[in-house]
């Protein structure tokens, strides 16, 4: 039996800073917009529809686009669904197909949402690092989740 390659001391520091990060980051979003009537997957689910033609994606699409199981992604529209912030639509071209569509109200939610959570995003993760350190992390964590979601 091999011998696990065990995380030396700055590798540890790495992945222990990521989880710091990660839970903290995710924490301030989702209590800044719990206070707007949203949840974090709920939120980049209008941000999603909103960037899509039509304001509308295929629900199968939409759950590989947030990382999410079609069971998580159809409770979460559900939700938005009773809200009036989302309707399902029949896909006309696929009988089997689903589509999430942004109603109206659900633009004006976002368009009201938006510049809160985006300045947060600046305040809590984006302005805090120079861009050689956004640069960085980015191109790390691309490679991470392409990675992962080969």
């Amino acid at each position: 039996m091999n011998e696990p390659r065990w995380l030396d001391a700055e590798e540890m520091r790495l992945w222990d800073r990521f989880l710091a990060a990660g839970a903290l980051v995710d924490r301030a979003v989702e209590q800044q917009l719990k206070a707007q009537g949203l949840s974090h997957t709920q939120y980049e689910v209008l941000v999603r529809l909103s960037a899509a033609p039509q304001g509308a994606m295929r629900m199968t699409d939409l759950a590989a686009a947030l990382y999410t199981s079609k069971s998580g992604l159809t409770y979460q529209i559900g939700k938005l669904e009773h809200a009036g912030l989302v309707r399902r639509v029949d896909d006309a071209t696929d009988v089997r197909g689903v589509n999430a569509v942004l109603t109206e109200a659900g633009h004006a939610k976002l368009v009201a949402v938006a510049p809160g959570h985006v300045e947060l995003v600046r305040r809590v993760f984006v302005d805090v690092l120079d861009p050689v350190q956004r640069a960085a992390i980015a191109d790390g964590l691309s490679q991470i989740a392409d990675r992962l979601t080969r």
